[in-house]
């Protein structure tokens, strides 16, 4: 039996356990989710909270209810769309996406670092920097999200997969610890929203003018030094964050 700690409230555990198997891949769409009852008896909580829970869990979009058939992974739920999400898949499974998501590596090359990437690297504007683009689409191929990887260029040479538009199936960060012997130990992402250009509307299906969520996230290794600078887009629908005050 899952034990409930004083840490959270008793309902924002059983949020938190399932959030993280479904993001992690664990539970694929489709994965059957235990009732309320069943829930409840498991967690020993009241039926009140685990419906709590299950109505958190569908309000993120992780989750839905299939006539039927109950409560089940949502077949079109918005994984690994930022850098905790990746990070959270890595360091589970060894693995960047869930079963049936893939990418496709529209670009890779060495550039120079525009002023927010040096900025965020730590490197000269206009140095080489590592550009990679990629577009992340569900196992049905609707695209997910548009993401564009930068890196410092001095990075090529001990890391060549980097530069080539062959997919790295356990990400770049983890790709680079392999290489480099750097372990990403801290990462932050910063969320807004803002119109979507052309290129992104073409890529992500959407019709203009539309709005997306654009996330940037900072990946430091245990110096602080950035390993990755990663600018994602998605579509651009509502977040929902549950937390302890």
């Amino acid at each position: 039996m899952p034990k409930i700690e004083r840490s959270a409230p008793p309902y924002m555990q059983v949020v938190t356990h399932f959030r993280t198997r479904i993001m992690s891949g664990e539970l694929s769409p489709g994965d059957a989710l235990p009732t309320d009852r069943a829930l409840a008896e498991e967690w020993g909580v009241s039926r009140a909270t685990a419906q709590k829970a299950l109505t958190v869990l569908k309000t993120e979009g992780l989750i839905e209810g299939v006539q039927g058939s109950g409560t089940r992974v949502r077949q079109s739920a918005p994984l690994h769309h930022n850098g905790h999400d990746r990070a959270v898949s890595v360091r589970r499974t060894g693995r960047i996406y869930t079963e049936g998501e893939y990418a496709r590596i529209t670009s890779a090359s060495l550039e120079p670092a525009p002023a927010d990437v040096a900025e965020a690297l730590g490197i000269s504007e206009g140095a080489p920097a590592i550009r990679r683009v990629r577009v992340t689409y569900s196992a049905s191929d609707v695209a997910l999200s548009m993401s564009t990887s930068w890196l410092d260029g001095a990075l090529s040479s001990t890391a060549p997969a980097l530069v080539s538009t062959d997919r790295i199936r356990e990400g770049t960060w983890r790709y680079l610890e392999s290489k480099t012997g750097r372990v990403a130990v801290h990462g932050q992402d910063r969320v807004s929203v803002r119109l979507a250009t052309d290129e992104e509307a073409q890529m992500l299906s959407l019709e203009q003018p539309a709005a997306v969520k654009l996330t940037r996230t900072i990946l430091r290794d245990e110096d602080g030094v950035t390993l990755e600078y990663g600018v994602s887009v998605t579509e651009g629908r509502e977040s929902v964050y549950e937390y302890t005050v």
